[in-house]
């Protein structure tokens, strides 16, 4: 029993200093090859100039700067002058890829006549609920009819079309929101064309249509109706009114 614990799987291997990770697996012994290349360095490290811990390597006037990590790793970040050491360069801004155009204005304000007269056939959500539910009148998937609509712009927005039109209400700056960011985040500006049409004109349109939108319906999308400002990210507003009415 002790010969076979001596000879066989009891023997003990001789421990080796741990002086590299250089694998990955702690403990590897420190490679003695010189037939090996230098390990790879970043290509940034070829930008510094060090100093004297390093004179020895290389010859002339040369620098380190040295950096002092904070105390805890999540100290918020520095200023891009304070990271780098230098001013951030400034590019001059590249001209836009080209425009999406969202509709502001409740139904009945004129949004669909508006593109009617331009002779263009915009993204809308009538249009989906038709293509996808055979009615333009389903309103149990609201989200999956947007999201859609959504992944349509952006398909658009990819193939670098110049023109793109969104026909919905967007009614309030949380509703144009996603579309302003998906589309500024791939280059385009976003214009808006805000139908300010009175409501009574929108309910006095709205019983002439052949989809009727319930009055008290109506009247809740108007209070929340919100009119678009520069803020939200908007490079150009175009306001649409009602012609008024010479005086008697």
């Amino acid at each position: 029993m002790g010969k076979w614990m001596r000879g066989g799987r009891g023997r003990r291997r001789k421990k080796g200093p741990i002086e590299t990770e250089a694998t990955g697996r702690v403990g590897q012994p420190k490679s003695t090859d010189t037939s090996r290349p230098a390990p790879l360095q970043p290509s940034y490290m070829e930008h510094f100039e060090p100093a004297a811990p390093f004179a020895a390597a290389a010859a002339g006037k040369q620098e380190v700067e040295v950096e002092t990590q904070p105390e805890s790793p999540y100290a918020p970040p520095a200023q891009p002058a304070g990271a780098i050491g230098r001013p951030p360069e400034k590019h001059p801004p590249s001209a836009p890829r080209g425009v999406v155009v969202l509709t502001i204005g409740l139904p009945g304000s004129g949004k669909s006549t508006w593109f009617k007269r331009r002779g263009v056939t915009p993204l809308s959500s009538d249009l989906l609920r038709s293509v996808l539910f055979d009615d333009v009148e389903e309103q149990r998937y609201q989200s999956l009819v947007f999201s859609t609509l959504r992944s349509l712009l952006r398909a658009r927005l990819v193939a670098k079309m110049p023109w793109n039109y969104v026909d919905a209400t967007n009614l309030s700056t949380g509703e144009r929101k996603q579309w302003i960011q998906m589309s500024r985040s791939l280059g385009y500006e976003v214009h808006a064309v805000f139908f300010d049409v009175p409501l009574a004109v929108c309910l006095e349109r709205n019983s002439r249509r052949e989809r009727v939108v319930a009055e008290d319906v109506l009247r809740r999308m108007a209070a929340k109706l919100k009119a678009p400002t520069f803020e939200e990210g908007f490079a150009k507003i175009v306001v649409v009114r009602v012609k008024q009415k010479a005086e008697e």
